[in-house]
């Protein structure tokens, strides 16, 4: 059986259709049924994957063709989920490598082609999107062999396969014009020259887990390849960790494997198949599932570490219960050690009280799909304005997270982006034209000055630019960074706003809350055009006379309140403000709400500072 067992993983950059292609090569493989009703991007099934578009968590799912079991893993394509990607490719014996017939490469692509050419894979590269009225396949096949040899790929891996394709329209083809009828050729393409990785049977059993799922029935699920041996229902088994110290003992109560994307239980799984187990409570992520005469560790991929945190303690406002369910600090220490078991890209730890927890990740976009899934399960907590992560090299010189950002914009608007991005100290490595008066751009800037970034690049080019982010390395510190400029209009009153108050107000800067929104002391309700804070009163009514003027009874109109996204509110944080979350209502405020308080903790900090 194992012979006729190929694992791949489909890796590309985020949007390059990579979900998309495996609902095409399922249904075209005969995996469902020709009356059953299949959704689109069938392999995105969680609630905000589907609301999103992107691909959150790495899972795998297998198809049959030509005699064959073919395991596919789809990944994450967003920067802030490598570490997904990182543990799924060890699973693998090759890879897809999808790239945009019009995008080209990205940042993305560059990311994880490394850690496959790394892992010794020789990828198979599919041109996806040949559809587009826009593509240059010729031009992106120059980019990818470019961007092979840049990765010190190896003349093995450099003589990859090459093959056209449309995800979407469900075909494939080896040449440019070729046949469009369907996927076969790269079904073809992957029995051939996809090799299976050679086990060894005769062994005791012994798999790497690579990911964790929690199943309400089973309890921790972990999957992975087998490496040796075969794994049987019901025998004894353990778990060890890289240091060969045992983590967990106990019984293989079930074993699944994928048929589609459902799992299947099965009495036997063979070396070289990507099986579900069950019945280990304390194994992690990284460790060896195996027999109990086994003590040598499968060697694991090292994680890429955290670069950005943020602290989450309870919602300590005035508001405090009124919109969500779970609220102590117990409920939310216990939610964030299940997700830091769970997420190998994110690391958990607590103050000596245990009210306070600090939780780090690898960006923006990964910190706030944990808050806003935390917020849809029914928490209420304070949020801390978002720190990257600095280190010190050998001579302890400061060293701070450099991302590589690049840009895709109209060329009219390049200058702009230009100048927005030194002042973020950020440096222009590369620029080039890529036709159709659109130019590409490419900066190394640190993280600091990039949170938020996106909303204001997008304003910068109307909304038609594009811009994509990723980990470059740790750089020297680029010192002191200048930070919102805008001061804070603060609610001095506890209550309701009132639409002629804000109607007063809005001259003064930007208003966050509308008419009969709940406010409190010590809130942030807008934003003021110049620096320094101001304290407003937004529930300052109407005075009413028995007397009727001209003018009097104008009609209050109010400006539109912006919305924005979790992470849009993180970024304009100063210091000393933080962001309440419930699962109904997201506020600005200042982390000491009483304004007599906040002063004297200023008046502190002045002195210590002197």
């Amino acid at each position: 059986m194992t012979n006729t067992i190929r694992n791949i993983t489909i890796i590309a950059h985020v949007d390059h259709g990579k979900t998309t292609m495996i609902d095409s090569l399922m249904k075209q493989s005969g995996s469902f049924r020709e009356n059953e009703i299949v959704e689109e991007r069938l392999m995105d099934s969680g609630e905000l994957e589907k609301e999103r578009g992107i691909t959150i968590l790495a899972k795998p799912a297998s198809i049959n063709w030509q005699g064959s079991r073919i395991n596919i893993i789809d990944t994450p394509g967003h920067r802030d989920f490598a570490a997904e990607v990182e543990r799924v490719l060890s699973m693998a014996d090759g890879a897809l490598l999808l790239i945009d017939s019009a995008e080209g490469v990205m940042p993305q692509t560059k990311f994880v082609l490394s850690k496959a050419l790394k892992q010794g894979l020789k990828p198979i590269v599919v041109i996806n999107k040949l559809d587009r009225s826009d593509q240059r396949a010729e031009e992106v096949l120059d980019e990818t062999f470019d961007l092979f040899v840049s990765l010190d790929a190896n003349e093995e891996q450099l003589d990859f396969h090459v093959i056209y394709a449309s995800g979407r329209s469900g075909w494939a083809s080896k040449e440019i014009e070729g046949s469009r009828k369907n996927l076969h050729p790269l079904l073809d393409l992957i029995i051939e020259h996809v090799k299976p990785a050679d086990f060894d049977k005769t062994k005791p059993f012994a798999m790497l887990s690579t990911l964790l799922y929690a199943d309400t029935f089973l309890g921790r699920s972990l999957v992975g390849r087998i490496s040796q041996g075969t794994a049987k229902a019901n025998q004894q088994i353990k778990a060890i960790n890289l240091q060969r110290k045992k983590v967990d003992e106990g019984r293989l109560t079930k074993i699944f494997r994928y048929e589609g994307t459902k799992k299947v239980p099965i009495e036997i799984g063979e070396a070289g198949d990507i099986v579900v187990i069950a019945g280990l409570e304390k194994a992690n992520v990284a460790d060896t599932i195996c027999d109990i005469d086994v003590n040598e560790p499968i060697p694991a991929t090292p994680i890429d570490p955290p670069t950005m945190s943020i602290k989450i303690t309870v919602n300590s406002s005035p508001l405090s219960g009124t919109e969500g369910k779970k609220l102590t600090s117990t409920q939310i220490r216990d939610r964030l050690i299940l997700e830091a078991q769970n997420n190998v890209g994110i690391t958990f730890s607590e103050n000596e009280n245990k009210d306070a927890f600090e939780i780090s990740g690898r960006g923006e976009l990964m910190l706030e799909i944990l808050l806003t899934q935390m917020r849809r399960e029914g928490f209420e907590m304070t949020v801390s304005p978002p720190k990257v992560l600095f280190r010190k090299d050998k001579n302890e010189n400061k060293l701070e997270p450099i991302e590589e950002i690049t840009v895709d914009l109209d060329e009219e608007y390049s200058s702009k982006v230009i100048d927005s991005m030194n002042r973020r100290k950020g440096k222009l490595i590369d620029l080039k034209d890529t036709g159709k008066n659109k130019k590409r751009l490419v900066f190394h800037a640190p993280t600091r000055g990039l949170m938020g970034y996106t909303s204001r690049f997008l304003t910068l080019t109307k909304g038609n630019g594009v811009i994509n982010r990723i980990f470059h390395s740790y750089g020297k510190y680029e010192g002191d960074m200048e930070g919102r400029r805008n001061g804070a209009l603060i609610s001095m009153e506890n209550g309701k706003a009132v639409a002629f108050a804000i109607f007063n107000l809005q001259a003064r800067g930007e208003m966050f809350v509308t008419h009969n929104d709940p406010v409190y002391v010590g809130m942030i309700v807008g934003l003021a055009p110049k620096a320094g804070d101001l304290q407003i009163n937004v529930m300052k009514g109407k005075k009413l006379t028995n007397m009727r003027t001209q003018g009097t009874d104008e009609n209050v109109v109010l400006t539109p309140v912006r919305k924005m996204s979790i992470a849009e509110q993180l970024s304009i944080l100063n210091t000393d403000e933080a962001l309440e979350i419930t699962p109904k209502s997201c506020r600005l405020r200042k982390a000491i709400l009483n304004p007599h308080e906040r002063k004297k903790n200023e008046k502190v900090s002045a002195r210590s500072v002197a």
